[in-house]
C-alpha cells in the first residue's frame, strides 16, 4: 500500500493547465543575446552613418558661406565700377578733342557731371550737403573752425567740402565752419 501512496496520482484539471507546454504561437519569441548584438550593430552602423552624412552637410555649407563671403567681398564694387565706365569715356573722349571750345568743354563737363551724379545714385551714394544755419550734426559733419556769426551757436555757417553717405553709412562728413557761441 505503501507504493500506491508514493506513486503520483491524476493532476487536477487547474495544475494540467498551468504546467503544459506553451506553444510558440502563445509566447513572443526572445531574441537571443547574438540577435540583439546584431541589431544593435546594425543601429549603430545606421547612426554613425547618418552622423558621418550630417557632419559632411554642415562642413559644406560652411565652406559654401565662406565662398560666398568671400565672392561678396572681392565683387562688391563691381556694380559701383559698371556705373563709373561711362564717366571715364566721357572724360576720355573730352581730351580727344582738337580744339575744344569753352561752350563745348562746359557741356561735357555738365554732361559727365551728370552721368557722375547718376552713378551715385544708382549705388545709393547721397551728397551730405548742409544749409547754412543748419544744427550742426556730428554724425554728419565735422567742424573745422568755430567762426563768430550772427546766428545760434553750433550752426553750420559755410561748407567747406560735401559729405557723403552710402545708404545710411557716413562715407565723409561734410567740412564745415560753425557758429561760435556767443
Amino acid at each position: 500500500m505503501q507504493d500506491q501512496e508514493n506513486k503520483p496520482g491524476p493532476i487536477p484539471e487547474a495544475e494540467q493547465a498551468t504546467a503544459q507546454p506553451s506553444t510558440p504561437a502563445d509566447v513572443p519569441a526572445i531574441p537571443t543575446l547574438e540577435e540583439q548584438l546584431a541589431a544593435a550593430e546594425a543601429k549603430l552602423a545606421e547612426l554613425q552613418d547618418a552622423y558621418m552624412r550630417a557632419k559632411a552637410d554642415g562642413e559644406n555649407i560652411r565652406r559654401r558661406a565662406q565662398e560666398d563671403v568671400a565672392k561678396a567681398h572681392k565683387f562688391a564694387v563691381e556694380s559701383f565700377a559698371e556705373a563709373m565706365l561711362p564717366v571715364k569715356d566721357s572724360l576720355e573722349m573730352a581730351l580727344k578733342v582738337e580744339t575744344p571750345s569753352i561752350d563745348s568743354l562746359k557741356e561735357g563737363v555738365e554732361m559727365t557731371l551728370k552721368q557722375l551724379n547718376s552713378a551715385f545714385e544708382r549705388n545709393r551714394l547721397v551728397e551730405v550737403m548742409p544749409a547754412a544755419g543748419e544744427k550742426l550734426d556730428p554724425n554728419k559733419h565735422q567742424a573745422v573752425a568755430m567762426v563768430p556769426a550772427e546766428q545760434e551757436a553750433n550752426t553750420v555757417v559755410n561748407v567747406l567740402q560735401k559729405g557723403y553717405m552710402i545708404a545710411d553709412r557716413l562715407l565723409r562728413p561734410a567740412i564745415v565752419t560753425a557758429a561760435q557761441p556767443k
